[in-house]
C-alpha cells in the first residue's frame, strides 16, 4: 500500500474511533465488574449470617427485622457497587481522554436507569405484600432488561451480561428456597467474569 492509501486508512480509522466515541461511552473498565461483583459476594456472605443469626434465634424473633436487616444490606451493597463501578470508570475514562459526562454517558445512564427505577418500584411493592420470594428473580431480570437496553450506547459485551442476568433471573424461579446463592451468582460471579474478560480484551495492555 502506498504513502496516501495509508494516510486515506489511518484517517477513515480517526474518524471512526470518533465517531464510537461520540455515540458511546466507551469507558467501562473491567475492574468496575470485578469491583461490583466482589461488593456483592461479601453482601452475600453478611446476609447469610444474618439469615443464621435469625434462625438460630429464639423462634419468636422479629421476621420483619430480619427483612429489614437483608433489605439494609442489599441497599449498601449496591451504594457500594455504584462507587467503585463509578471510580474505576472516572479513572478510565481520564487515561482515555474521554469526558464522564457526555452525551453517551447521559443516554447510558438514562436508558439502564429507567428499568432498574420501575424494576425498584415493583420490589418495593413486592416486599409491602409479602412475596419476598420472587424478588431476587424481579432484581436480576430488572436488572438484565437495564443492561440490555443500556448496552447499544456502550460496549456491546455490556449486552451479554444483560443477557445472563435475565436467564439467572428466570432460573432463580425454580430454585426460590436457593435464592441468596442465585443472587450472589447473578450479581456477583457474573459481574466478576465479565469484568474478568473486559479487563483481558480492552484494559490488560494499558494496565501493564
Amino acid at each position: 500500500m502506498d504513502t496516501t492509501g495509508q494516510s486515506n486508512l489511518d484517517a477513515i480509522r480517526d474518524i471512526r474511533k470518533i465517531m464510537e466515541r461520540s455515540s458511546r461511552f466507551i469507558s467501562l473498565s473491567g475492574w468496575s465488574g470485578i469491583g461490583a461483583g466482589l461488593c456483592a459476594i461479601i453482601g452475600a456472605i453478611v446476609a447469610n449470617r444474618t439469615m443464621q443469626q435469625y434462625y438460630d434465634a429464639d423462634r419468636n424473633a422479629c421476621f420483619q427485622c430480619l427483612v429489614a436487616d437483608l433489605v439494609l444490606i442489599a441497599s449498601a451493597v449496591f451504594v457500594a457497587a455504584l462507587i467503585v463501578a463509578f471510580l474505576f470508570t472516572y479513572l478510565k475514562s481520564r487515561k482515555d481522554g474521554v469526558a464522564i459526562w457526555g452525551t453517551a454517558a447521559r443516554r447510558l445512564l438514562w436508558n439502564t436507569m429507567l428499568p432498574m427505577v420501575a424494576g425498584g418500584i415493583i420490589i418495593w411493592k413486592m416486599l409491602d405484600l409479602g412475596y419476598y420470594e420472587l424478588i431476587v428473580s424481579s432484581a436480576l431480570v430488572f436488572y438484565g432488561l437495564a443492561l440490555v437496553n443500556g448496552s447499544k450506547y456502550t460496549m456491546g459485551e455490556v449486552r451479554y451480561l444483560g443477557y445472563a442476568e435475565i436467564a439467572t433471573g428466570v432460573i432463580s424461579l425454580f430454585v426460590i428456597s436457593r435464592g441468596l446463592y442465585v443472587w450472589a451468582f447473578g450479581f456477583g460471579v457474573l459481574h466478576i467474569v465479565y469484568g474478568i474478560s473486559m479487563w483481558w480484551k480492552y484494559d490488560r495492555k494499558t494496565d501493564q
